[in-house]
């Protein structure tokens, strides 16, 4: 096939897909702010069914729901006829998704649905059908034709209803004022979670990693300790312990022009007394915006006023969070 072809193929199932996504625009209606206002009221879940391509749709808009403040799982309407309709309870919202609204495993669970007294919300793609007239409000997402050439595989018609699932989740997230850190406890293990949950106690270098020198430590051991810790710095202790400042590469460059004797200055003499500090309880992307604001590479990291570790930017690198 020429290539010319190909593209135009492609580009005329993009434009169809754009310009059905354009319609739902009109779709956002009273019916749809109700069906937003029935899930909030919830105390359950919200399980959303389909078959075939509309059940690949399902299962995306749950798993998007679920991450983003919504409680909600898939149920294969298949299976839920032979007993996993028991997972669905008096309390749930059931979100139904076929593009005809005759899907026999759907309309199948009507029944059932009613009795139990479950209320129904439908993303159809005919507001006249049997699906859209028996739920409680019907989410129109119908289309004008499909991409595919044949009119046969669902395409644009997909497209409309994942667009529409989308919708309706965003809308939730911002009712239920669903923050950023509330979805990385949702993605653990993700970028964002790293970012947004992981703590400065769990990347900072601590006990012996931490490097440290008495304030009558002279400049050549110190040295010693900035290069067996590996760190670029040190902490000055007192005699009791406490810190009182820090030493590092920086401090290093400007002894160097001074023309110190290495061997006979104590480090309290050219140490930094004024330094960042951060609590081990603070997030690692707190630890990584004050190194980045103040152009330092590292922070020590205090605990209940006492020396607790010590953190660099290499930690948060190392742990994704930068």
């Amino acid at each position: 096939m020429p290539e010319n072809s190909l593209n135009l193929t492609a580009l005329n199932t993009i434009t169809l897909q754009f310009e059905a996504i354009a319609g739902l625009r009109s779709r956002i209606n009273s019916d749809f702010t109700k069906a937003c206002q029935l899930i909030l009221a919830s105390k359950g879940r919200v399980i959303v069914m389909g078959m075939g391509k509309s059940g690949h749709i399902a299962n995306k808009i749950a798993a998007t729901l679920s991450s983003t403040g919504t409680p909600s799982y898939f149920v294969h309407p298949a299976e839920a006829s032979h007993g996993d309709i028991g997972m669905v309870t008096r309390d749930d919202v059931v979100l139904a998704l076929s593009n005809s609204g005759t899907t026999p495993e759907i309309l199948a669970l009507l029944p059932i649905l009613k009795r139990k007294g479950v209320k129904l919300l439908a993303i159809s793609g005919n507001p006249a059908s049997e699906l859209a007239l028996a739920a409680d409000f019907n989410l129109d997402a119908s289309v004008e034709k499909e991409a595919c050439p044949l009119g046969l595989a669902p395409t644009t018609s997909t497209t409309a209803a994942l667009v529409m699932g989308d919708a309706l989740a965003m809308a939730l997230l911002e009712a239920r004022g669903f923050s950023a850190e509330d979805f990385a406890f949702s993605h653990p293990g993700g970028n964002l979670g790293r970012r947004l949950l992981l703590k400065v106690a769990d990347v900072m270098h601590s006990g012996n990693a931490i490097p440290s020198v008495t304030e009558t430590t002279s400049l050549s051991n110190t040295l010693l300790e900035i290069t067996a810790k590996k760190l670029g710095m040190t902490t000055i202790l007192n005699s009791a312990g406490i810190i009182t400042g820090v030493f590092t590469d920086g401090d290093l460059r400007r002894v160097l022009d001074k023309n110190l004797d290495l061997r006979n200055t104590q480090v309290a003499s050219v140490m930094t007394k004024s330094y960042k500090t951060i609590a081990t309880s603070a997030l690692a992307s707190q630890a990584a915006q004050l190194m980045q604001d103040n152009a330092i590479y590292s922070l020590v990291v205090m605990d209940q006023h006492q020396l607790a570790g010590v953190i660099t930017m290499h930690d948060l690198l190392r742990a994704n969070v930068v």
